[in-house]
């Protein structure tokens, strides 16, 4: 078979300078498409926040609507101070809710700096818009105020938001636990994330980072479901991060992902 670099018995050398520039756009692209996937999944992960959050408004505003309409209706201005303070709180509760999934929803490029983990996490959890104590959901966050690692905090926010959407998912239904603990073992700083939800079946542990892999396709309600993004993404983002993410887990008592990352000094 002629080369296909040959052109009446004379050989043509590729020129080396286009196949670069081709591997620069190819690599570009994946580049591109990579951070689509991570926003992609944001933007899920969004959805079903807003699942969740859209119950805790209805919360909030209903008690607005009430004190407002008393208010109005009684010639009474301490009644009309007290009932205006109430509203407020409850207004300011929930700008609180959509600023958080604004900030979420937002690109988060940045190089990495010194993080406080124990901000990361509770603003993690509280990113939820409901207090996971309302599934009947235990909490435990063992984190010292110290303690800070070297990371993005927007990206590592959406691993941690994720892990705590995934174990909220595997513990609805009955009574659970979720729990944070983390110490700092040399250079890095090892954050576990456990619940005592269904646990994962071993055939399926191997491949739960794989893409669109997903056991929750079926479920029943919205904010129990899932496509298979999430676990991938937070891979990829700790691997970024010079980190990694393992994961051990028993069927019918629960599992526990651990985040690995740099530790700031």
């Amino acid at each position: 078979m002629s080369s296909p670099y040959a052109s009446q018995g004379t050989t043509v050398t590729p020129d080396v300078d286009q196949i670069q520039q081709q591997l620069t756009r190819l690599e570009d692209q994946f580049t591109s498409l990579r951070k689509q996937l991570h926003h992609s999944q944001r933007l899920a992960l969004l959805g079903t926040m807003a699942a969740m959050v859209s119950h805790e408004y209805n919360n909030l505003m209903t008690p607005i609507v009430s004190f407002a309409g008393y208010a109005l209706e009684q010639d009474d201005p301490e009644l009309t101070r007290s009932a205006l303070n109430k509203c407020l709180r409850q207004a300011k509760q929930a700008c609180t809710l959509s600023n958080r999934i604004l900030n979420m929803s937002a690109d988060q490029d940045g190089a990495p700096s010194a993080v406080s983990l124990r901000e990361l996490v509770d603003e993690s959890i509280e990113c939820l818009g409901r207090a996971i104590e309302k599934d009947n959901i235990g909490l435990t966050v063992d984190v010292a105020d110290d303690l800070s690692v070297c990371a993005n905090p927007g990206q590592i926010q959406q691993v941690l938001v994720n892990l705590i959407q995934n174990a909220r998912q595997a513990m609805l239904g009955r009574r659970g636990r979720l729990t944070f603990r983390a110490e700092r073992i040399g250079d890095e700083v090892h954050i576990g994330v456990a619940d005592i939800g269904q646990g994962i079946r071993s055939d399926d542990l191997p491949h739960i980072f794989e893409p669109f892999f997903t056991t929750k396709s079926h479920a029943d309600r919205p904010d129990k479901r899932g496509i298979g993004l999430g676990l991938t993404v937070c891979n990829d983002i700790v691997t970024a991060h010079d980190g990694r993410i393992d994961v051990e887990s028993t069927l019918g008592h629960g599992t526990t992902f651990t985040v690995v990352l740099p530790a700031a000094d």
